[in-house]
């Protein structure tokens, strides 16, 4: 559907409009009395949100590239219905294909004032269909409001059962990633891929003082991101999903990327809610799975 077919179908007077955004990429822009929001329609990626007068709280890359079919750097990807590499395929898409691929727009509300609603579904295709043969339709729910909310909703409509791998792979705004802290996988079992994917247990709070690539298995609780620059605490709470992830590239890899700015690894911090690892999700047929996530700040 082009601009002007979204926009007679699902623009909210006031509330919702969709434009052409960066590079071309078609996005809807939410500003309502609570939060303002930018969502990229190619892979359903919310892209900015801010609460009231608070700065971002979703990071953007300055250097982020916006292209047909590439993934963008920054915002909250979907990683689905696999997260890391294919488990036996190498030469299909890392993370998935949900984050690079266009999603089609099923509706818009106003649920208040303060809240307004983004429901998307996944547009497959024969590509798609050669990299995941399964009947999986999945829908992406986004909430802006003084919280965000994000729900990823994975239905099996074939005959088998399947198992699927996701994550919300957000990217957090903070001051200083060397100064903040994140709180709530205190004693958690995790997986370092920096070290071979050894298993570990963390002790304390997790800080950042270098590379950083971990998933903490059976880990359900909230997380709060304690950020004493920004003097502003994020609070990360979730269900349906039994692992987080936490990556911060840090100064070499980061170089090498190319497309994450000038010293961009301190300003951002990856905590991302999904089932990986030894936390795949099986759905039976029929049945359907969802992960939710909330955001939001506090002083």
């Amino acid at each position: 559907m082009d601009l002007a077919g979204l926009n007679t179908r699902f623009a909210i007077q006031d509330v919702l409009v969709f434009k052409q955004g960066p590079g071309g990429l078609m996005v809807a822009e939410v500003e309502n009395e609570s939060a303002s929001a930018l969502i990229a329609l190619q892979g359903a990626q919310l892209m900015r949100w801010s609460p009231g007068a608070e700065q971002p709280v979703i990071w953007l890359s300055d250097a982020a590239r916006f292209e047909p079919g590439k993934s963008i750097r920054g915002g909250v990807p979907v990683c689905w219905p696999w997260f890391g590499p294919h488990a036996s395929e190498a030469g299909f898409p890392a993370h998935g294909y949900a984050r690079t691929v266009l999603w089609e727009v099923l509706s818009t509300e106003v649920l208040s004032p303060l809240q307004t609603r983004l429901v998307m579904r996944l547009v497959e295709t024969d590509v798609t269909r050669a990299w995941w043969p399964h009947d999986t339709p999945v829908e992406c729910h986004i909430t802006v409001g003084e919280a965000l909310e994000l729900e990823l909703v994975t239905r099996n409509a074939g005959s088998e059962p399947v198992t699927i791998g996701e994550a919300l792979h957000t990217y957090f705004q903070v001051g200083d990633v060397e100064r903040v802290q994140v709180l709530g996988l205190e004693d958690g079992e995790y997986l370092d891929k920096v070290d071979g994917f050894r298993r570990k247990t963390q002790s304390g709070p997790v800080v950042i003082s270098g590379e950083v690539d971990r998933v903490y298995v059976n880990s359900r609780s909230a997380c709060v991101i304690s950020d004493p620059v920004l003097q502003r605490r994020i609070v990360i709470d979730k269900r349906g999903s039994d692992a987080t992830v936490v990556w911060n590239p840090w100064i070499e890899k980061a170089a090498k990327m190319g497309d994450l700015g000038d010293a961009g690894y301190r300003h951002m911090l990856c905590v991302e809610s999904g089932n990986a690892a030894d936390n795949l999700v099986d759905i039976a047929p029929g049945e359907q799975h969802r992960l939710w996530v909330s955001y939001r700040v506090e002083r």
